[in-house]
């Protein structure tokens, strides 16, 4: 039973494998393939058996037809699998040859460039589609986002698509109306990570995928870990990004806590700013609302100003240390009345 399982194990791992290798090239879920749909740019070959000189080779052209020398008129092949061809064109040379035997291959599949995915994911690549295949697929062909991925995926749909029935990715809009601006949408992570539908596109080829990088934030000052953070979707609160980096330390002001935050319209480089105060001590208690932070705030922490009590205490503990350090160096103190 043992050794069953473990067989079981070694082929379920083998078959992984040989699908991570083939990539998007095969029916999802084990669905039948209608075939692959020609479209412009595409070329291929045919042969008759025993009759070499009926062979061809042809190209599709921008108007979706192939031009085959021995029939006078082109014939439409955009959107049409090899099967659907092959039969046309073995109809056509019955006219000519009792019974032909046609082979039909393609060749060069050129009509659909590959979908690329970048930006935030650990493998960026292009990815040539074979078959349907979503976002979430190519999201986990690319290894995944990274750890400084932000909310948001931009999807780019840089060319109509070809073949297609009147389906959602055949309607597919563009969020942004502007003349001249490559249709595009964006889609939630946190959605995609859930698994909601609309979420999971289906991706064309010929299609851009933007894994955008989180905005970050900067904490300086008196706190343990100064450090810049990358607001995450659903953004994060002073209190929360204090407490990520270990918190403030003894010394620091806490009382008064600056967020510097860029005026609108201004670069992430521009130092025209508005200034926050915050009590961190309040928002600890819950006796002041947190404040949600923006992309590229900088948080600063000042050190608090000593109490009177606190430098005498210094100033006694300094004396000290110096008639020590006087007594074990071997000089003396003489007291004068």
């Amino acid at each position: 039973m043992k050794l069953r399982l473990l067989c079981s194990a070694i082929i379920s791992l083998f078959a992984a494998s040989l699908l991570s290798a083939q990539g998007i090239g095969l029916p999802p879920n084990g669905e039948p393939s209608k075939g692959y749909q020609l479209g412009p740019g595409d070329e291929m070959v045919g042969k008759v058996l025993g009759e070499e000189e009926f062979g061809f080779t042809a190209t599709v052209n921008e108007d979706g037809m192939i031009e085959v020398p021995f029939f006078d008129k082109p014939i439409p092949a955009v959107c049409r699998t090899e099967r659907e061809l092959r039969g046309e064109i073995t109809e056509l040379l019955s006219k000519y040859l009792r019974n032909p035997q046609l082979q039909l291959r393609v060749t060069e599949k050129r009509s659909r460039p590959p979908a690329t995915i970048y930006g935030e994911v650990r493998t960026p690549q292009q990815i040539v589609l074979t078959r349907k295949a979503t976002l979430v697929e190519l999201l986990a062909f690319s290894g995944g986002v990274t750890e400084e991925a932000g909310g948001m995926i931009q999807v780019f749909r840089t060319r109509p698509p070809i073949c297609s029935d009147k389906t959602e990715e055949s309607n597919w809009k563009t969020d942004s109306e502007a003349k001249g601006v490559v249709p595009s949408r964006l889609y939630s992570l946190a959605n995609v990570k859930l698994g909601k539908e609309e979420a999971n596109p289906v991706i064309l080829p010929g299609d851009v995928v933007v894994v955008q990088k989180a905005a970050p934030v900067y904490i300086t000052g008196e706190v343990l870990a100064p450090q810049g953070i990358f607001l995450k979707e659903g953004g994060t609160s002073l209190y929360e990004a204090i407490a990520k980096i270990g918190g403030p330390k003894a010394t620091a002001k806490t009382k008064d806590i600056r967020i510097y935050r860029l005026k609108p319209g201004a670069s992430p480089e521009s130092r025209d700013r508005t200034v926050i105060s915050a009590n961190y001590d309040e928002i600890r208690k819950g006796k002041q609302n947190d404040i949600m932070l923006e992309p590229y705030d900088v948080v600063e922490v000042d050190k608090a100003k000593e109490s009177i009590a606190m430098q005498i205490m210094k100033i006694a503990i300094g004396a000290g240390q110096q008639v020590i350090t006087a007594t074990s160096s071997g000089l003396g103190y003489r007291v004068i009345y």
